[in-house]
């Protein structure tokens, strides 16, 4: 007899309610948590805050009777063999479904932030990186690889991407952010939550909310944010990755909101999350965050009150490992809400069904295929960011001898985030491969430059490459990363003294950055002959940017971050109100060395006089800009049209400007297109003194621009928005349209 729950012709949310129905509260609870094997036993360093401390020795002979909600990591702790890795999980599984008496098997959840976090599988740049690109299309693609990979030996859900904006680049999760703009962030984003979900791997949005926001850039700080900078800068990215993008899980964030946790937070998780913005996925804690209600925030004094709290807030699910929700009994009644979201989720993946079995593991398994790299080495080349550029790039002909220097120039380590397998796990697997191929920068450009003579010896050279930057790590094994702070924006480790030694040399110096967050770069600004910016450009990174020198590559990356000019007069972010830009009333600059949208390319671009179709519309109205852009120079190229909004009048200070849409432009040399941009008067919407969000009648500006620098607008178009000030919701328009012809 089938049960209407195993019916697959019934609604998913019909069958998820008639297995809730038949299962005991013990059933239920069990649903709501994980196990993560082998937490206990990893050698060296945390994967996660607290890992070893808050780790427990794992029953799963007394747990899997009563079914069990997820399992961590199992290919993300320890390197495995792709293949072994899968017929462990599916064996897993297999014990997981033998134990439970409707036999269900668990959701099984990995790391995917760049790439499938497990050992020999591609590794892709970092999120920084994607932002660099300005280039959602592609970053689609890129996850829905990504999502395949890891539905192909039984993943289900991926913990990424990251939706926290920059807004002090010391922190040390910059480089798992996409960058300092809202609407960057929510584009590239949503992007990302597509294309995984479109393999069938649940994506994860983190971290719901407020977490780069943090005081002094530290990792789990508290972050002390207004209100409206918390609906108008952090909020956004999520709110379109639930309704334009779908995503069907969202992680609460380890930091508190002005004294109340996130993951106690009824009003940011239950009635923003779910009752205004329509959120019917799951929401899961960050690992540990529930037990953290006790030992770090001091909110409760057990794990069964932090347990209680979590799930009346919203919390669904408990990661990694069943600490709190298996503590004592909880309330029934979000027990079951809870459990419902669970298994309908569960269903939508086909664990319910009859005939479900994981993967077969009699195959090979390659989770470096040569698609992969192809799509690693596109969003590499793309994430280049040439900064600076005398003529020296790309390297002409007259370069015989090319010195290669810097504590990255013959390092991989310089191409990998802290969530890639090499830095997250293996480090503290010394002896185990790296398990795909990094090619070093020296020996990237060895490759690409057969006859000069490239050389880690600066004597006699015509050009001097010297490579600094970050080596990322976890909780202070490295200078970029998760816990990895910065107390200012120096180059770490003295490194900046060796970029004056190089200088001092006499020889043309081109400065290449390989790091997690933007450094300030004043000191030397007029001093190299070229300056590229790379945020950790993954295993395909160093050919990518020796391509770029040498020519081969056209550089089009535009900077997701400001890069300052000295170490400690900013951090700030583009995103500020007239008294947030230079002024007497300080002696400190914040203006940035390099502006937000900033890059430079080896051809020209002409911009013919954009029209608009309407220069006064409605509160509820749209206008369409249409620019015609064309390629002067001779080489083919990418230009990054950036459209922003100037609102010189409003009830509250607001940015001078901010993004509102951007085009990147693929041109041959010679060609031209157009460029539209349909502007929905809702993206002039921010929250008001009362804490609605508005759109007010009056006078706008719509910038266009190569970068967020008032010196880079190439034309301003006055427009006026008439009509009642209106109030708008959840289902306002979030985006700026755009079409090429």
């Amino acid at each position: 007899m089938i049960h209407p729950w195993q019916d697959p012709a019934l609604p998913a949310g019909v069958r998820a309610a008639d297995l809730l129905a038949r299962m005991t509260r013990r059933e239920k609870t069990a649903q709501l948590y994980s196990v993560w094997p082998g937490s206990n036993e990893t050698p060296g360093g945390d994967m996660a805050p607290l890992q070893h401390a808050l780790s427990e020795d794992i029953d799963l002979a007394g747990l899997l009777p009563d079914g069990l909600g997820q399992l961590t990591r199992p290919f993300g702790t320890v390197p495995v063999e792709p293949a072994e890795g899968a017929a462990r999980l599916a064996s897993l599984q297999e014990r997981v479904r033998s134990a439970n008496r409707f036999r269900l098997p668990a959701l099984a959840h990995e790391e995917c932030l760049t790439g499938f976090t497990a050992w020999r599988a591609t590794v892709f740049p970092t999120p920084l990186a994607w932002g660099a690109t300005f280039d959602p299309a592609l970053v689609k693609e890129t996850a829905a690889a990504i999502g395949a990979s890891m539905r192909s030996v039984g993943v289900h859900q991926g913990l990424a991407p990251v939706l926290d904006v920059v807004r002090d680049p010391r922190w040390g999760r910059t480089e798992e952010s996409i960058g300092e703009d809202p609407y960057l962030v929510a584009t590239v984003g949503t992007a990302y939550v597509q294309g995984l979900q479109s393999a069938g791997v649940i994506a994860t949005l983190k971290h719901f909310a407020g977490y780069s926001a943090s005081r002094g850039a530290r990792n789990h700080a508290p972050a002390s944010l207004g209100p409206r900078e918390l609906a108008d800068v952090i909020l956004p990215p999520f709110e379109m990755a639930v309704r334009e993008g779908g995503a069907r899980s969202v992680m609460a964030a380890y930091n508190d909101l002005d004294g109340l946790p996130a993951h106690a937070h009824h009003l940011l998780l239950t009635q923003l999350l779910r009752e205004e913005w329509e959120f019917a996925g799951t929401v899961v804690s960050d690992y540990f965050g529930v037990s953290f209600l006790e030992s770090a925030h001091g909110l409760t004094d057990s794990p069964a009150g932090a347990a209680a709290l979590a799930l009346a807030a919203g919390v669904d699910v408990e990661l990694p490992a069943a600490r709190c929700y298996g503590a004592g009994p909880l309330d029934e009644k979000d027990v079951d809400r809870a459990a419902l979201r669970v298994l309908t989720q569960k269903c939508e993946l086909g664990l319910l069904d009859p005939d479900w079995a994981p993967p077969a593991t009699d195959a090979p398994v390659d989770l470096d295929p040569p698609h992969m790299r192809a799509l690693a080495s596109r969003l590499a080349e793309e994430s280049v960011v040439l900064l600076a550029n005398d003529g020296a790039l790309p390297l002409g002909p007259g370069v015989r001898r090319v010195a290669v220097l810097g504590p990255l120039a013959d390092d991989p380590a310089g191409l990998l985030g802290c969530y890639t397998f090499p830095r997250h796990v293996l480090l503290d697997h010394p002896d185990v491969p790296m398990g795909v191929a990094v090619p070093t920068l020296l020996e990237a450009l060895r490759a690409e430059l057969p006859d000069v003579e490239v050389t880690d010896d600066a004597v006699g050279a015509d050009v001097c490459v010297i490579a600094v930057g970050d080596r990322s790590g976890l909780f202070g094994r490295g200078t970029s990363g998760e816990g990895c702070d910065a107390a200012d924006l120096e180059l770490p480790e003295g490194q900046g003294e060796l970029v004056d030694k190089a200088l001092a040399s006499g020889t043309p110096v081109v400065l290449v950055l390989l790091s997690g967050r933007p450094y300030a770069l004043g000191r030397w600004a007029d001093r190299c002959v070229a300056v590229v910016q790379t945020f950790f450009a993954g295993q395909e990174g160093a050919p990518a940017i020796a391509g770029v020198l040498s020519g081969r590559v056209n550089p089009s990356g535009r900077l997701p971050v400001s890069v300052p000019r000295d170490p400690a007069g900013q951090p700030w972010t583009y995103l500020a109100p007239p008294l947030g830009l230079r002024g007497e009333a300080s002696t400190l600059d914040p203006t940035p060395l390099y502006a937000f949208g900033h890059g430079i390319s080896y051809t020209s671009y002409t911009w013919l006089p954009p029209v608009a179709d309407d220069r006064e519309f409605a509160t509820d109205g749209e206008t369409t800009l249409r620019l015609t852009v064309r390629n002067t120079g001779e080489r083919a190229g990418a230009e990054v049209v950036q459209l922003y909004l100037h609102d010189p009048v409003g009830k509250v200070a607001r940015p001078v400007a901010r993004l509102i849409g951007y085009a990147r432009v693929p041109l041959e040399a010679g060609a031209s297109a157009e460029v539209h941009f349909t502007v929905p008067a809702d993206l002039a919407a921010y929250t008001g003194p009362d804490g609605q969000r508005i759109v007010e009648p009056g006078e706008l500006e719509l910038r266009l621009g190569v970068s967020s620098a008032d010196g880079d607008v190439r034309y301003a178009v006055p427009v006026t928005l008439t009509g009642p000030e209106r109030v708008v919701g959840p289902g306002r328009r979030m985006r700026c349209e755009v079409r090429v012809k």
